[in-house]
């Protein structure tokens, strides 16, 4: 399974999502995509295989991914402070892999419905969406 995990910022969320998603499924492929350098560097040093940086990297590596795990906000053009552009934005919304989305309520950008848990529950919440 080719999991892509994308991150902004300092790759918090990207950080934790990496060695919970080696936990769960070992035989992953994970590559982890940061919209900048810092946060793909703190990804990468989390135990990604495979690691990119900005929008061109999102671009390509959505196309062989299986499941793509991030902030909700790599649906949103311009979410996360900007550093999601249009072409990121479009290119994790139309790739055939599962997505799934961590809801992040930052930047102007608010999720309804969402239960108020702690970034630990959602990401064991994400991880226990990965497909068997």
């Amino acid at each position: 399974m080719n999991v892509l995990i994308i991150d902004s910022q300092g790759g918090g969320i990207g950080k934790q999502l990496i060695p919970a998603v080696r936990e769960a499924r070992p035989e992953a492929v994970i590559t982890a995509v940061g919209t900048n350098t810092v946060a793909t560097s703190a990804m990468l040093k989390a135990g990604a295989d495979h690691a990119a940086t900005g929008e061109n990297a999102v671009v390509v590596n959505c196309r062989g991914a299986d499941v793509i795990l991030g902030p909700i906000g790599i649906v949103i053009a311009d979410a996360l402070f900007g550093e999601i552009t249009p072409g990121m934005a479009l290119a994790v919304a139309q790739s055939g892999a599962r997505r799934i989305l961590i809801p992040v309520n930052h930047c102007d950008n608010i999720v309804v419905g969402t239960r108020d848990l702690s970034m630990g529950e959602l990401i064991r919440e994400a991880v226990g969406e990965l497909p068997a």
